[in-house]
């Protein structure tokens, strides 16, 4: 089955036809860097890792490439309210940023180009548009005529119709909300004290969207694959940067547009402007494991679907508890001499949950359903695992099948961080042994008793076949 993915452009599933034959190229819009990115951002990003991580089990090659926004009006002013220079004053952040990235096993892009490292790219852009005609001057800045080009709008749908060129429908914000179209900043005009560049076309600095541009056709290609970001980019990030980009090359820009949806807080979406946000480190800080995050955020709900913040992370916990505890009962567990091939069904259903699982993440990435098919053949196994009756091909089979789910999944990496770092206190470890003495001796009443003070000590526990099981929630 081909990977089909959701085309914001088209709004339908598309085939991913790489443009070079074999190699993929995705650009994804990273952060904004004058603060550290909230968990809504990491929503975004981490579908992004899905993507890249399921893009390189169906394809010989991937070139991804995220960029960082360390100019732009925000950084400005707080560069200008702190007397930094722009690297002091987004270097903590950019830090931060991937201090979060290795929090959540996101797998780094193999380019992070900086929009500061690419203004002669920049510069090089507009005077193409400028020699298109699509631009115009107005006290030293340049700006794109959005009337100039008629297709603007088709990604978000929002109408350019009425706009007079120049004559007040500009906007020199980087970002904003309106509904309506305006024409754009490509290049900020700036004083000798203001933070800027000289080059060929004035002193100045870039606007948001010819950044994206210049980076992603000086690293991918003036057509490239895939362009992903949050449905907040739609409009006017994505509409602009196409607008700029086909009337510079006269060429098509992204053969495919993906967007994730946004994570919602108490009904709400989470945004600094909201002032509802949380960053990563946070919610760490308080009591939420990276793993059962990372989870939550690629796994409780599809992609381009709200997820809600507040409803998922106890489950999300409990599914990556059973997954992990799986993988770590099929790797103690030693095949049955001689069994291979007695419980026929087994196989079966390894192969059956392998097919499920790749269906589902060629149908748009469908996580949620792939890990369905997974904790179905997990419950099924597990009575195969406590009757001791798995041959040695089908353990293979089943750990080769665990490898696969978690290269796209991600997580067991980070339990296996948590749970080195979460070693029992001699007091816990007692309430553990007597606990185990107690059932040994069949007194229920006492073993529930002792189960109950080690919740109450942050300790969930598991009954198995091989004994009891713990973990830190």
């Amino acid at each position: 089955m081909a990977l089909r993915l959701h085309d914001t452009m088209t709004r339908r599933l598309r085939e991913v036809i790489p443009l070079e034959d074999g190699h993929v190229r995705v650009y994804t819009c990273g952060p904004t860097v004058y603060a550290r990115a909230h968990v809504g951002n990491f929503r975004t990003f981490l579908f992004e890792d899905v993507l890249r991580r399921w893009l390189e089990r169906r394809f010989a090659r991937v070139t991804h490439v995220m960029n960082l926004t360390d100019v732009e009006d925000k950084i400005i002013r707080n560069a200008v309210a702190s007397g930094h220079d722009l690297d002091s004053e987004t270097a903590p952040w950019i830090a931060a940023f991937f201090e979060d990235l290795d929090t959540l096993n996101i797998r780094r892009a193999h380019h992070y180009p900086r929009a500061t490292e690419y203004i002669d790219e920049m510069v090089a852009l507009i005077e193409r548009l400028d020699a298109a005609d699509v631009t115009y001057r107005s006290e030293d800045s340049v700006y794109f005529h959005i009337s100039s080009f008629p297709q603007y709008g088709r990604l978000s749908g929002v109408r350019a119709d009425g706009l007079v060129a120049g004559g007040g429908g500009r906007v020199d914000a980087d970002e904003y909300d309106k509904d309506d179209a305006r024409d754009f900043a490509l290049w900020k005009a700036a004083g000798d004290e203001e933070i800027g560049w000289d080059t060929r076309i004035g002193r100045g600095r870039p606007g948001w969207h010819i950044e994206c541009s210049a980076m992603s056709m000086a690293l991918l290609g003036e057509s490239f694959d895939i362009h992903c970001g949050g449905v907040d980019n739609i409009f006017p990030h994505h509409e602009n940067e196409i607008a700029q980009s086909v009337a510079a090359t006269r060429r098509p820009f992204v053969q495919i547009w993906c967007h994730g949806a946004h994570l919602n807080i108490e009904g709400e979406k989470m945004a600094k402007s909201l002032g509802n946000f949380a960053t990563v480190r946070e919610l760490v800080d308080g009591g939420a494991r990276p793993s059962a995050l990372r989870y939550q955020l690629i796994a409780a709900a599809h992609y381009r679907k709200p997820l809600n913040y507040d409803d998922t992370l106890h489950a999300a916990t409990e599914s990556v508890d059973r997954f992990a505890d799986f993988s770590a009962r099929v790797r103690a567990h030693t095949p049955r001499a001689g069994a291979d091939g007695e419980p026929g069904a087994v196989d079966t259903r390894v192969s059956m949950a392998r097919d499920a699982f790749a269906a589902a993440m060629d149908d748009d990435l469908n996580l949620p359903e792939a890990m369905g098919a997974i904790f179905t053949m997990i419950r099924s196994l597990n009575r195969e695992l406590d009757g001791g009756a798995l041959g040695g091909a089908t353990h293979a089979q089943i750990l080769t099948l665990i490898e696969e789910v978690d290269d796209v999944l991600g997580v067991l990496p980070l339990v296996e961080r948590e749970r080195a770092g979460a070693e029992l206190t001699p007091d816990e470890q007692a309430l553990l042994d007597a606990r185990e003495a107690a059932r040994a001796a069949r007194q229920w009443a006492e073993s529930d008793r002792l189960r109950a003070s080690l919740a109450e000590a942050g300790i969930a526990v598991d009954d198995t076949a091989a004994g009891q099981r713990w973990h830190r929630f």
